[in-house]
């Protein structure tokens, strides 16, 4: 019944009309909008972890990123996590030439219509949360915009601030952008890359592989392609983890290049997430996340939480 609800919420307009002041209602408790931010932290990180989060003496990366979500703010962050204005931010910094091409944005989700939609294949998504996006293959086939424009209404109404506290997303004005769709003639989406920067330098780098597929994986690399002996997985829907494949992933021919890029984007930043694609050998800026997993998806072996977390330096960092 609760999927079912939720359903008819997102891809129906009556539906969301009459069941959003119950879904508010429902999200204040959910989300626990009456807790501080340091007390949902805390709370959330306890559930995760079973111990207590140390914010006076962090230790564990875990600890670290959700110490620095109560305690550190850049001016910048705001527009570095919005997908929209983060692309004026790449163009400054690293040049235009790898941003995925823009074809159409708006604020209103009646916008998204076959005439306003390109002839190519394309990904319709918001700038201000991780709902991922509406692959459009062939607009053409696509048999109800109504459900398409209801689902963005239901994403457009939500403040992604609310999910885990993190203040860069509180202030971002949704909106809604239509990007390339970056796949081969299967249809395949390229390898998704994750470089995670501590203190300016690029740490580790996580792929994810066959996204949108039972056949999930993320594999964890040094910054010289050296795989790592941990795992840090996020859950699917389908409650699904993205743990590591048994296989190997060959070191990018751009790797060198995709390094040196996002050091030069998280330049200043105590630790700053940076997400690549690698279609059609170009890189392509995928986004900018401050606090991985939101700090609350363990990391196995449990030695290596404490191990990476003793690399991070705050000693710099003012709140």
């Amino acid at each position: 019944m609760k999927e079912k609800l939720k359903s008819i919420y997102k891809t129906s307009k009556l539906g969301f009309l009459v069941i959003r002041p119950f879904a508010r209602f429902y999200q204040y408790f959910l989300h626990k909008k009456y807790l501080t931010r340091e007390a949902f932290v805390k709370q959330r990180f306890k559930k995760s972890f079973g111990y207590t989060l140390d914010l006076d003496n962090p230790r564990t990366l875990n600890e670290k990123i959700n110490w620095l979500k109560l305690n550190y703010w850049n001016p910048l962050s705001t527009q570095l996590v919005d997908k929209f204005e983060v692309r004026s931010f790449i163009t400054d910094t690293i040049g235009d030439k790898y941003l995925v091409p823009l074809l159409f944005t708006t604020k209103e989700p009646k916008d998204i219509i076959p005439k306003n939609i390109p002839d190519i294949p394309c990904i319709i998504k918001t700038n201000h949360d991780s709902s991922g996006g509406i692959i459009i293959r062939n607009k053409h086939k696509v048999k109800n915009w109504k459900e398409i424009q209801n689902r963005l209404n239901a994403n457009m109404s939500q403040n992604f601030y609310w999910d885990g506290r993190e203040m860069p997303y509180k202030k971002i004005e949704p909106r809604i952008i239509v990007e390339k769709l970056l796949t081969d003639n299967t249809g395949t989406l390229p390898a998704d890359y994750k470089v995670h920067c501590f203190n300016g330098k690029a740490r580790m780098i996580n792929v994810d592989i066959g996204r949108g597929t039972e056949s999930h994986n993320r594999n964890w690399y040094s910054s010289n392609w050296t795989r790592e002996p941990y795992k840090w997985s996020s859950v699917l829907g389908d409650g699904k983890l993205t743990d590591p494949s048994e296989k190997d992933i060959p070191k990018p021919a751009l790797l060198d290049e995709m390094i040196e890029l996002s050091e030069k984007l998280v330049e200043g930043f105590p630790y700053l997430r940076v997400d690549w694609y690698i279609f059609n050998k170009q890189l392509f800026f995928g986004e900018l996340t401050f606090h991985h997993n939101g700090g609350h998806r363990p990391i196995y072996p449990e030695s290596w939480d404490l191990n990476l977390g003793q690399e991070l330096d705050l000693s710099s960092v003012k709140k």
